[in-house]
Protein backbone atom coordinates (compact mmCIF):
# COMPACT_ATOMS: atom_id res chain seq x y z
CA UNK A 1 0.00 0.00 0.00
CA UNK A 2 2.79 2.40 1.04
CA UNK A 3 4.37 1.54 -2.21
CA UNK A 4 1.16 2.24 -4.34
CA UNK A 5 1.01 5.63 -2.70
CA UNK A 6 4.46 6.61 -3.18
CA UNK A 7 4.35 5.41 -6.96
CA UNK A 8 0.88 7.69 -7.46
CA UNK A 9 2.40 10.64 -5.55
CA UNK A 10 5.83 10.34 -7.80
CA UNK A 11 3.52 10.48 -11.19
CA UNK A 12 1.82 13.68 -9.69
CA UNK A 13 4.70 15.09 -9.45
CA UNK A 14 6.46 14.24 -12.29
CA UNK A 15 2.91 15.52 -13.91
CA UNK A 16 3.33 18.94 -12.83
CA UNK A 17 7.05 19.38 -13.74
CA UNK A 18 6.23 18.17 -17.06
CA UNK A 19 3.35 20.72 -17.40
CA UNK A 20 5.57 23.98 -16.22
CA UNK A 21 7.87 23.36 -18.66
CA UNK A 22 5.20 24.69 -21.70
CA UNK A 23 7.08 26.55 -24.25
CA UNK A 24 7.03 28.37 -27.39
CA UNK A 25 9.22 30.67 -29.89
CA UNK A 26 8.41 33.22 -31.42
CA UNK A 27 10.31 35.35 -34.81
CA UNK A 28 10.44 38.56 -33.90
CA UNK A 29 12.25 39.43 -37.32
CA UNK A 30 9.35 38.03 -38.66
CA UNK A 31 6.46 39.44 -36.85
CA UNK A 32 7.93 43.05 -37.36
CA UNK A 33 8.75 42.47 -40.67
CA UNK A 34 4.82 41.98 -41.11
CA UNK A 35 3.70 44.90 -39.58
CA UNK A 36 3.04 47.93 -41.86
CA UNK A 37 3.75 50.72 -38.86
CA UNK A 38 7.39 49.21 -38.03
CA UNK A 39 8.10 49.33 -41.49
CA UNK A 40 6.67 53.08 -41.64
CA UNK A 41 8.81 53.91 -39.03
CA UNK A 42 11.65 52.45 -40.53
CA UNK A 43 11.33 54.07 -43.39
CA UNK A 44 10.85 57.30 -41.50
CA UNK A 45 13.62 56.59 -39.89
CA UNK A 46 16.55 55.86 -43.05
CA UNK A 47 15.06 59.22 -44.33
CA UNK A 48 15.88 61.01 -41.63
CA UNK A 49 19.12 59.71 -40.81
CA UNK A 50 20.15 59.77 -44.77
CA UNK A 51 18.87 63.67 -44.80
CA UNK A 52 21.06 64.19 -41.53
CA UNK A 53 24.09 62.28 -43.08
CA UNK A 54 24.02 64.73 -46.02
CA UNK A 55 23.81 67.70 -43.99
CA UNK A 56 26.90 66.54 -41.30
CA UNK A 57 28.64 65.43 -45.14
CA UNK A 58 28.06 68.89 -46.14
CA UNK A 59 29.89 70.78 -43.15
CA UNK A 60 32.59 68.27 -43.75
CA UNK A 61 32.81 69.13 -47.01
CA UNK A 62 33.21 72.95 -46.43
CA UNK A 63 35.74 72.17 -43.34
CA UNK A 64 37.47 70.70 -46.24
CA UNK A 65 37.05 73.27 -49.37
CA UNK A 66 38.47 75.49 -46.39
CA UNK A 67 41.86 73.56 -45.88
CA UNK A 68 42.29 73.18 -49.87
CA UNK A 69 41.63 77.22 -50.61
CA UNK A 70 44.34 77.77 -47.57
CA UNK A 71 46.66 75.26 -48.80
CA UNK A 72 46.70 77.11 -52.04
CA UNK A 73 46.73 80.32 -50.88
CA UNK A 74 49.24 79.88 -48.05
CA UNK A 75 52.16 81.19 -49.52
CA UNK A 76 50.41 84.48 -50.18
CA UNK A 77 48.92 85.18 -46.91
CA UNK A 78 50.12 86.67 -43.83
CA UNK A 79 50.45 85.14 -40.36
CA UNK A 80 47.67 87.00 -39.33
CA UNK A 81 45.37 85.66 -42.68
CA UNK A 82 46.99 82.10 -42.34
CA UNK A 83 46.17 82.00 -38.22
CA UNK A 84 42.94 83.28 -39.17
CA UNK A 85 41.85 81.01 -41.65
CA UNK A 86 42.99 77.77 -39.97
CA UNK A 87 40.92 78.82 -37.06
CA UNK A 88 37.80 79.36 -39.37
CA UNK A 89 38.98 75.92 -40.78
CA UNK A 90 39.07 74.63 -37.05
CA UNK A 91 35.80 75.86 -36.20
CA UNK A 92 34.22 74.00 -39.28
CA UNK A 93 35.71 71.05 -38.65
CA UNK A 94 34.47 71.38 -34.82
CA UNK A 95 30.83 72.22 -36.26
CA UNK A 96 30.59 69.06 -38.62
CA UNK A 97 31.75 66.62 -35.26
CA UNK A 98 29.27 68.48 -32.99
CA UNK A 99 26.41 68.35 -35.84
CA UNK A 100 27.47 64.45 -36.21
CA UNK A 101 27.45 64.13 -32.66
CA UNK A 102 23.67 65.96 -32.10
CA UNK A 103 22.17 63.60 -34.76
CA UNK A 104 23.88 60.65 -34.13
CA UNK A 105 25.64 60.63 -31.13
CA UNK A 106 24.97 58.26 -27.94
CA UNK A 107 21.97 60.37 -26.85
CA UNK A 108 21.43 62.02 -30.34
CA UNK A 109 18.31 62.93 -32.77
CA UNK A 110 18.18 59.42 -34.18
CA UNK A 111 18.39 57.77 -30.93
CA UNK A 112 15.52 59.97 -29.29
CA UNK A 113 13.29 59.21 -32.47
CA UNK A 114 14.19 55.61 -32.97
CA UNK A 115 12.76 55.05 -29.21
CA UNK A 116 9.75 57.61 -29.81
CA UNK A 117 8.65 55.31 -33.08
CA UNK A 118 9.45 51.79 -32.46
CA UNK A 119 8.66 52.01 -28.58
CA UNK A 120 4.81 52.05 -29.15
CA UNK A 121 5.01 48.98 -31.63
CA UNK A 122 7.18 46.94 -29.03
CA UNK A 123 4.93 47.33 -26.60
CA UNK A 124 1.98 46.18 -28.39
CA UNK A 125 4.36 43.31 -29.80
CA UNK A 126 4.65 42.36 -26.13
CA UNK A 127 1.57 42.28 -25.09
CA UNK A 128 0.41 40.25 -27.42
CA UNK A 129 3.18 37.67 -27.34
CA UNK A 130 1.84 38.00 -23.42
CA UNK A 131 -1.81 37.67 -24.54
CA UNK A 132 -0.84 34.48 -26.51
CA UNK A 133 1.05 33.14 -23.90
CA UNK A 134 -1.43 33.48 -21.26
CA UNK A 135 -4.17 31.80 -23.46
CA UNK A 136 -2.06 29.00 -24.26
CA UNK A 137 -0.22 28.02 -21.27
CA UNK A 138 3.12 28.76 -21.92
CA UNK A 139 5.12 29.94 -19.35
CA UNK A 140 8.05 31.26 -21.18
CA UNK A 141 8.28 32.16 -25.03
CA UNK A 142 11.86 32.42 -26.41
CA UNK A 143 12.67 34.81 -29.46
CA UNK A 144 13.93 32.81 -31.96
CA UNK A 145 15.75 35.51 -34.24
CA UNK A 146 17.38 36.31 -31.79
CA UNK A 147 18.96 33.65 -29.94
CA UNK A 148 21.69 31.86 -31.68
CA UNK A 149 21.33 28.63 -29.29
CA UNK A 150 18.44 27.24 -31.01
CA UNK A 151 19.63 24.91 -33.65
CA UNK A 152 16.43 23.35 -34.49
CA UNK A 153 12.84 24.10 -33.25
CA UNK A 154 9.99 22.21 -34.11
CA UNK A 155 7.26 24.65 -36.30
CA UNK A 156 4.98 23.68 -34.44
CA UNK A 157 6.27 25.62 -31.07
CA UNK A 158 6.15 28.99 -33.35
CA UNK A 159 3.57 31.10 -32.28
CA UNK A 160 4.98 34.08 -34.41
CA UNK A 161 1.48 33.59 -36.55
CA UNK A 162 -1.05 33.69 -33.36
CA UNK A 163 0.90 36.91 -32.30
CA UNK A 164 0.69 38.36 -35.87
CA UNK A 165 -3.12 37.52 -35.15
CA UNK A 166 -3.11 38.96 -31.99
CA UNK A 167 -1.98 42.01 -33.30
CA UNK A 168 -4.57 42.18 -36.20
CA UNK A 169 -2.24 40.92 -38.84
CA UNK A 170 -2.86 37.22 -39.95
CA UNK A 171 -1.07 34.99 -42.42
Amino acid sequence: MKKLILILFAIIGLGSVASAQKFALVDMEYVLSNLPAYEMANEQLNQMSQRWQKEVEAKSLEAETLYKNYQAEMIYLTDELKKQREEAIVAKEKEAVELRNRYFGLDGELKKKRESLMQPIQEDVYNAVKKVAEEKGYQCIFDRASSSDIIFASPRIDVSNDVLDKLGYSK
